[in-house]
């Protein structure tokens, strides 16, 4: 398994303490008993989440498991302020999703290059006595302290951002297609699980366009309850705008799977079943003309209704119907 794929870690953020606010009174050689000019303190720093499309993994987080910003400076005389604490950034990959580690609650998401959301707030600083200062009390003999920092248990998960994400149970033919359409090269071999990690393809498309395509672990059934690689294969299907469902023409029942599919997905997060979605039978090499007219008489009768999904007969391996492929998928992509 590649380790250096890392899509889920806990860590422990705690933000800077604000600076406290001063208790000053100006002095100088003309001026004996001055009005109040203390200073606010400094906020404390945060720690803020920041996009890099770079990243591809979490895994430069995987053992940095306490993350602490630095206090916000104590304010001083002659109204001056105090410096704020230093903000901790973490880079994270596109497609990182943060929450509370106790609550579960939904933080924030972060999908942009660059985009910086502020996932733990620092302390603020405390108001010097100048701030107090009215026609009533001309001499505040008091100042605000410092808010202290938070200390927060956070998730982040990683959800690939892809295009189109390939669904179907091992042995689908998910990793030879990828490694068919693009440049990607994907561990490949004739038992299931061979795919343990997202393994993400650029397929190159007619005048120099292109999409992304992921092969994602191979579902199982059960997997909504974590059977398998479950719930983590389920989290990147999440962030693919279109779905192609692999099955082999040599299934039992290539209806009856493709069904299967749509249950787990359907169990884990109904939303997923609003998305896009092609049908591709794949090593169809292995069909002879004949047959294949039955297969696809058989599949347009029973793919009606709510059923109905648009289907094609591919080999990775021979290249048939690859670009028709490719046309379907880009067709649906910018429909």
């Amino acid at each position: 398994m590649d380790t250096s794929f890392v899509d889920y870690v806990k860590i422990c953020c705690r933000t800077g303490k604000g600076g406290a606010g001063s208790i000053h009174f100006h002095r100088d050689k003309f001026t004996a008993m001055g009005g109040p000019d203390g200073g606010n303190g400094g906020r404390g720093g945060h720690i803020i989440l920041k996009g890099n499309k770079q990243l591809w993994t979490l895994i430069h987080l995987k053992y940095r498991k306490h993350i602490i910003a630095k206090e916000g400076v104590n304010g001083s005389s002659g109204n001056s302020s105090g410096k704020q604490g230093e903000d901790e950034y973490l880079e994270v990959p596109l497609g990182t999703v943060a929450r509370d580690s106790e609550t579960g609650e939904l933080n924030c998401e972060i999908t942009e290059d660059g985009q910086e959301v502020i996932l733990v707030h620092g302390g603020r600083g405390g108001l010097g006595n100048a701030n107090f200062k009215n026609s009533t009390l001309q001499s505040p003999q008091f100042a605000q302290p410092g808010e202290p920092g938070k200390t927060e248990w956070k998730v982040l998960e990683l959800k690939v951002l892809a295009d189109v994400g390939l669904v179907g149970f091992p042995n689908a033919g998910k990793s030879t297609l990828l490694s068919v359409v693009s440049a990607a090269k994907p561990e490949i071999a004739n038992y299931p699980f061979t795919t343990l990690v997202p393994n993400l393809g650029i397929v190159s498309y007619r005048d120099y366009k292109s999409f992304v395509m992921a092969d994602i672990p191979g579902i199982i059934e059960g997997a909504h309850e974590g059977k398998g690689l479950g719930l983590r294969f389920l989290r990147h299907i999440e962030r693919n705008s279109s779905l192609l469902f692999l099955v082999a023409c040599d299934s039992k029942d290539i209806v009856e799977e493709y069904k299967i599919l749509l249950n787990e997905l359907k169990k884990f997060n109904p939303e997923l079943l609003d998305k896009k979605r092609i049908l591709g039978i794949s090593k169809s090499d292995m069909l002879d003309e004949e047959l294949e007219e039955e297969m696809r008489k058989d599949l347009n009768k029973r793919l009606k209704g709510k059923n109905k999904v648009p289907f094609i007969f591919f080999s990775s391996a021979s290249q048939k119907n690859i670009t028709q492929l490719k046309d379907m998928l880009w067709e649906q992509l910018n429909d």
